[in-house]
């Protein structure tokens, strides 16, 4: 009876730690790597054009038929681009970056592109996108998490 009741408190304890969250809620993030998002860019950079290369750069990727989502972050000199690459199509993956950043770059030859389809740097892109939507951060903290995730990038190739 003792050995049962230890037993279900350490499963107990176990699947109560599995639960922790840090205290934030994510709701879209928390769901990002299971189903599609389509979160609209996000813009540090403010331009007086009508339509951002953000939106642009979107609208592109999103014709892939590869690809299946696509987060797009415009900071003052760089354009963050992760997307989610369709199941089967994931043998192509080091193809599909390397056309998609050469199409980019062949479109919009006045800006440099990070291109990643890794999942941590999409699901970093995703909790920017919401933590600006709810007025958590400034300006100056939302750039710092821009050149955080562009150093995750860069650590990871």
């Amino acid at each position: 009876m003792l050995s049962k009741s230890i037993i279900m408190t350490v499963i107990v304890l176990m699947l109560s730690a599995c639960a922790y969250d840090d205290g934030k809620e994510h709701n879209e993030s928390d769901s990002a790597l299971l189903k599609t998002t389509s979160p609209p860019p996000i813009e540090l950079k403010q331009r007086e054009e009508k339509k951002s290369v953000a939106y642009q750069v979107r609208e592109e990727v999103s014709k892939i038929d590869e690809i299946y989502d696509v987060a797009v972050i415009e900071g003052d000199k760089k354009i963050i681009v992760a997307y989610k690459v369709k199941h089967l199509k994931r043998f192509k993956m080091k193809k599909i970056e390397k056309e998609l950043t050469e199409r980019l770059n062949k479109e919009y030859p006045d800006d440099k592109f990070i291109v990643s389809s890794d999942y941590k740097i999409f699901l970093e892109a995703i909790r920017l996108k919401e933590d600006l939507d709810e007025d958590n951060l400034s300006n100056d903290e939302a750039a710092k998490r821009f050149k955080k995730i562009v150093r995750l990038k860069e650590e990871m190739t």
